[in-house]
């Protein structure tokens, strides 16, 4: 038994390699064909086609099953629907808003928005942590915080005393007009 686990013959590992090869190719081709945005996190399905693709990729070139014919139709079935995906999300505003998250205020100026964190069950510690990481110094130079549609966390700060916050840039975010309240210092 202890054997069989460490070693296989020369077939089964000629056929790893073989499947390894020509996933890794068909991936490359495919990604070719549909576009980088195939293994974009811009959105939560663009997460998932990357984890489901990487799983079909270990699985074919691991084991005999799935064959390498049904792990390559797997994969064309996922690219062409990424595709499908994001050229329904760029021809449909109902559509997109359908699939695709919606970024979050987490922070307006200096003032945590405990009802958002709480919605993207996000804690004060995970933001403090972000404010550092974007090398954030005070509270009163923080012109908004993000939760962004991938799960990340984008600290929007400046030093300069008159910054402003183009309103381009956080109109699809939930409650963005908190940062242009009077009662903040944006």
């Amino acid at each position: 038994m202890f054997k069989e686990r460490i070693y296989s013959d020369w077939s089964e590992l000629g056929m790893v390699l073989l499947s390894g090869v020509v996933t890794y190719a068909a991936i490359l081709i495919y990604t070719r064909l549909a576009g980088l945005r195939s293994f974009s996190k811009m959105s939560a399905a663009d997460f998932a086609m990357t984890v489901a693709v990487g799983a079909i990729f270990a699985s074919t070139m691991s084991s005999s099953t799935p064959t390498l014919v049904v792990g390559l139709t797997a994969l064309a079935v996922l690219f062409v629907g990424q595709w499908l995906l994001a050229f329904l999300r760029r021809n449909s505003q109902s559509f997109s808003q359908l699939v695709d998250n919606q970024p979050l205020l987490l922070m307006a100026g200096n003032q945590m928005l405990d009802e958002n964190m709480k919605r993207a069950n996000v804690t004060k510690s995970d933001v403090y942590g972000k404010l550092r990481e974007a090398n954030a110094l005070k509270y009163d130079k923080v012109l908004a915080v993000v939760f962004e549609t991938t799960g990340d966390i984008s600290v929007l700060h400046s030093n300069a005393s008159d910054a402003s916050l183009e309103h381009d840039f956080v109109r699809d975010v939930i409650d963005h007009e908190l940062i242009y309240d009077q009662n903040h210092s944006v």
